[in-house]
């Protein structure tokens, strides 16, 4: 009798745990999983935010088609420089160029672009922060909500044996300071740092639409960051190499 007794109460403690597991996912059936080394992990949809504006600059474009697609099939608006800008227009889409939004052009041999209020405030604005609205209200700084930035070759033009002024020129600056600023507003923004990360967050918008969790944000962030940290370190090795000569 006992036994039966501790069976019941064993049966009815499970499933009242299995009613509210279901019930706290209720709302998230399905949830996207973000990749952080190589561990899949799934997040609810706490933090959530809408992809509406992409500002898209990268200098490896291979891989990026299938995104666009999705990324335009969503509605959202894209903002590119250069032969970003020249490639998003040849597959069709609109594409509105940085130039037009700032009103300056690229200038100084392409060192400076996207280095503008209205390109950076767009991006690290904060959405719940009034002060910060009414800023970007004032001097017409739309919000961006998706960076998708890759960096110069710095290392790989190191490798090929180039001359000393053609390395200067491949350390990024614009590139590296909206990888920087996107993932420092993770609470807002999307930031895809390399071509790797295109599938992921491509799976997202497959399964969800264009919205993204905090912890999704959050994890393109750290990887983000990642990439900034081996950038200055291959160009600071670099320094010091030629330095020793």
């Amino acid at each position: 009798m006992k036994n039966r007794r501790f069976y019941f109460v064993f049966v009815g403690i499970n499933v009242y745990l299995c009613k509210n597991i279901l019930r706290r996912f209720a709302f998230d059936v399905n949830p996207a999983p973000v990749f952080l080394n190589t561990t899949i992990i799934n997040f609810s949809m706490e933090g959530k935010k809408q992809i509406k504006t992409a500002l898209i600059s990268v200098f490896h474009k291979d891989g990026l088609e299938d995104l666009l697609k999705k990324l335009n099939d969503e509605g959202v608006k894209f903002l590119s420089t250069g032969g970003t800008h020249v490639f998003i227009e040849s597959l069709g889409y609109e594409c509105e160029s940085v130039e037009s939004l700032t009103t300056y052009p690229s200038i100084l041999g392409g060192r400076v672009k996207t280095l503008h209020p209205k390109v950076f405030g767009g991006i690290l604005g904060r959405r719940d922060n009034e002060l910060d609205r009414a800023q970007m209200d004032l001097y017409e700084i739309p919000e961006i909500d998706l960076v998708v930035v890759d960096l110069y070759p710095f290392e790989d033009t190191v490798a090929s044996g180039a001359e000393f002024q053609d390395i200067i020129e491949k350390i990024d600056i614009g590139g590296i300071s909206l990888i920087r600023a996107g993932a420092k507003n993770f609470n807002d923004v999307v930031i895809l740092s390399s071509k790797d990360q295109y599938a992921v967050l491509l799976d997202i918008l497959n399964r969800r639409g264009a919205y993204t969790t905090e912890a999704e944000r959050r994890g393109f962030a750290e990887q983000a960051f990642a990439v900034t940290s081996h950038y200055d370190t291959a160009i600071h090795d670099w320094f010091a190499s030629v330095a020793e000569k």
